[in-house]
């Protein structure tokens, strides 16, 4: 008996989003009030609209394999929302449903890298981009950014950090962890660059669309000197509260597209048939019909920024979208407590939770080591006790 994984596992590591959460489900199971401010996931239920339309998928014995990207009716809806709120030209083909745009990225990352290619993440990065790449046993370069210039990339520190096996770039807007949004002037001087390197395609993670607080979602996809190097990832779990659908999906050249297919097909196949028409009404709906969540996600922003802008060694920006705070704990490090030092936020993370019941996520696995991430997907009630007790717990560190 040799009970050996395989190294392609052990170049993964667990999700740490997926880890603390399980931690602060297990402190809740033995009685502790342990508020959760770790994963990812709207606090809202799916609207009713999709909720009815999968319903009728089910009674309409929509219940059957489907093709591998998608139903057909359900990829030109796509095609149609692109259009509508993106100004991206797609046809039916170009379109590929998958479980989740874990899955849809994956698939991308799969079809375009070889071993050792490299893959730019502008920091702090979504967790799982970099283990994405070491599945395909490509190269994560890591690129960092500031909090004082919100987390974006900088032109001249892309142009720097591309290279002759530069394959790749993958990035977010709105921003999972920071809540950065880029204008379409950031993205045109980021397109600048492109230009010069046309061996370089691009991941546009806009999963987060519709929680903008700025009313202006950039696509870099809609640039047309680079359009025909751009993957436009999507999906209906953030903007429309459907977390448990999982579909994801992505626009992007044809024989991109084609790739992804073949992929899937080995993996998973298509997704539910009865999520797809459930997405299918979400993306033909008015995008309205998320701004009442929006306007919630806004209001606890700006509770959670003016709360923890007044604790001492936290630095705080303002992020422009999604539903997460990225702040700079770094001043902390090399304070310590009854039970050891805060060396780094992995450190805090885990002082919180034990000492304040607060669950969040440290920065290492998100390309920034020096932060940790706080979703404020919670009631107003929870974020102020949440912030009273990491003040606290703050406060006790000598």
């Amino acid at each position: 008996m040799n009970p050996r994984t395989s190294a392609l596992l052990n170049r993964l590591s667990e999700s740490a989003t997926i880890a603390m959460a399980r931690k602060a489900t297990e402190l809740k199971s033995s009685g502790l009030d342990i508020i959760s401010l770790s994963l990812g996931e709207p606090d809202f239920d799916t609207p009713m609209l999709m909720k009815a339309a999968g319903i009728e998928a089910i009674e309409q014995n929509v219940t059957h394999y489907t093709p591998v990207p998608g139903i057909l009716s359900v990829r030109e809806a796509i095609c149609r929302k692109f259009e509508r709120d993106n100004g991206l030209h797609f046809t039916p083909g170009q379109i590929v449903l998958s479980n989740g745009a874990k899955q849809s990225i994956t698939n991308v990352v799969l079809s375009l890298i070889d071993a050792g290619e490299e893959v730019i993440l502008p920091a702090p990065y979504w967790v799982s981009y970099a283990d994405m790449v070491a599945f395909a046993n490509g190269k994560s370069v890591v690129l960092p950014t500031r909090i004082e210039e919100d987390f974006k990339i900088q032109p001249a520190a892309l142009e720097a950090a591309i290279t002759p096996k530069t394959r790749l770039l993958i990035y977010s807007s709105p921003c999972n962890p920071s809540g950065s949004v880029y204008t379409m002037e950031e993205t045109l001087a980021l397109a600048e660059v492109l230009n010069r390197h046309p061996h370089v395609y691009v991941i546009s993670d806009e999963i987060y669309e519709l929680i903008n607080f700025t009313d202006q979602h950039a696509s870099i996809g809609t640039i047309e000197s680079i359009k025909d190097r751009v993957i436009t990832v999507n999906g209906v779990s953030k903007g429309f509260a459907m977390t448990g659908w999982r579909i994801g999906y992505i626009g992007a050249p044809l024989w991109i597209a084609k790739a992804c297919t073949k992929i899937q097909g080995q993996v998973t196949s298509a997704p539910s048939s009865i999520a797809q028409v459930a997405a299918g009404a979400a993306v033909s709906a008015d995008p309205s019909i998320a701004n009442e969540m929006k306007a919630a996600f806004l209001k606890r922003r700006d509770l959670m920024i003016a709360g923890l802008s007044k604790i001492n060694g936290l630095k705080v920006n303002k992020p422009m979208g999604a539903f997460y705070l990225f702040p700079d704990i770094s001043s902390l490090f090399g304070k310590s407590h009854a039970h050891g030092v805060i060396k780094n936020a992995e450190d805090f993370a885990m002082y919180l939770l034990d000492q304040a019941h607060v669950a969040t996520v440290g920065g290492t696995s998100f390309g920034t080591p020096e932060c940790i991430r706080i979703s404020y997907a919670a009631s107003e009630e929870q974020l102020q006790e949440a912030i009273r007790r990491i003040a606290k717990a703050v406060n006790a560190l000598l």
